[in-house]
């Protein structure tokens, strides 16, 4: 009997934890069906089909398959092993060089020249559909962006969201932090020491964690606080899913609406 491991993934918190289960349960039934030992079941829990890199139970998976753990990997459907067409067929082919095989339960891809084929146009499908998903979803945003609702995320410090009109607001606790910093900075003061008195402050981030010369940087920068909403300012993620954070797109793929925000700092100032 082969042993055989299932890998499930459902990739946002538009999905919920059931699609998990009923990706194991349709495994589960094809492992039982062609009499394959399950012996462990990995899965990755809001997180994308086109990135690898944050997906710490495939990672995993991978890393055991290569100490001949398991003999079969067996996925409810291709699209759950990954949307990213290349990456895809090199996992594959690396998983084959291991004597390992991928089988999609619901999607018959038989080692043949005909269902090599299948396989790479079902891949190449499934990233299709996951880029036309983002260019659609990208749409929404940018009329909401438009409007100067807020779309998603985390608010900027100092900022909250109207529950109602879905603008930003001034957070009377977190405005002074901001005003704080730009007043020390505009006075000559280095990082170092604004975060040596941010930190003997007690004040925290957004997210609750120390301030550092990063997040420094960024606020430093944003024009949300002279009252300029703006969006889609970040530079795209590259192939592998990371990021430069300090990179931007180019001014004319930006959103910049002056008046769209409240202003916590003067012009001058900034």
């Amino acid at each position: 009997m082969k042993k055989a491991v299932i890998y499930a993934r459902y990739s946002s918190d538009m999905q919920r934890e059931e699609s998990i289960d009923a990706q194991v349960r349709a495994c589960s039934y094809y492992a039982h069906q062609y009499q394959f030992e399950v012996v462990h079941i990995y899965a990755d829990r809001a997180q994308s089909g086109k990135r690898t890199k944050n997906r710490e139970q495939f990672l995993q998976m991978i890393d055991d398959a290569a100490e001949g753990n398991f003999e079969v990997i067996l996925v409810h459907k291709l699209n759950r092993f990954g949307r990213n067409t290349l990456e895809v067929l090199e996992y594959k082919n690396s998983l084959e060089d291991m004597g390992i095989e991928l089988i999609s339960v619901t999607e018959r891809l038989e080692s043949t020249p005909e269902g090599k084929l299948m396989l790479i146009i079902i891949a190449g499908m499934n990233e299709f559909y996951s880029d036309n998903l983002s260019q659609e979803v990208m749409k929404g945003l940018k009329e909401n962006a438009y409007q100067c609702k807020f779309t998603g995320g985390v608010p900027a410090l100092g900022y909250k969201v109207d529950p109602e009109s879905r603008k930003l607001v001034v957070d009377e606790q977190e405005a002074p932090i901001v005003q704080l910093i730009f007043q020390r900075y505009a006075s000559g003061w280095g990082y170092n020491l604004i975060i040596d008195e941010l930190t003997r402050l007690g004040y925290r981030t957004k997210c609750g964690k120390p301030f550092g010369k990063n997040s420094l940087f960024e606020l430093l920068r944003n024009e949300k606080y002279i009252g300029v909403y703006t969006f889609n300012r970040a530079a795209k993620r590259k192939r592998d899913g990371t990021r430069n954070y300090h990179a931007t797109k180019d001014p004319s793929e930006i959103i910049r609406i002056p008046g769209g925000c409240p202003a916590l700092i003067d012009k001058e100032t900034f």
